[in-house]
């Protein structure tokens, strides 16, 4: 695994207690249960960053009226010469 960096988190009981059956179930150590959940996490975030910034130009481009790829296509041949 090579370098590893060890931190101290603080959970519930019962939160305890889930991470502890979580990991029994899927045969792993609760650090690589709780390092697959950060991972998780951190693709979500993602998503919904790439979602947002989508919807962003989307409005965008409707507003130029751009709402096929054949028209943005043509919208971006008519800028190139302009």
């Amino acid at each position: 695994m090579g370098r590893v960096v060890k931190k101290t988190i603080s959970l519930s009981p019962p939160l305890s207690k889930e991470l502890d059956e979580m990991a029994r179930e899927e045969g792993k150590t609760v650090s690589a249960v709780i390092q697959e959940a950060l991972r998780a996490a951190k693709c979500e975030r993602l998503k919904q960053s790439f979602v947002a910034a989508q919807g962003y130009w989307a409005k965008k481009a409707k507003e130029k009226g751009i709402l096929t790829e054949r028209g943005l296509r043509k919208y971006l041949r008519s800028s190139e010469k302009v």
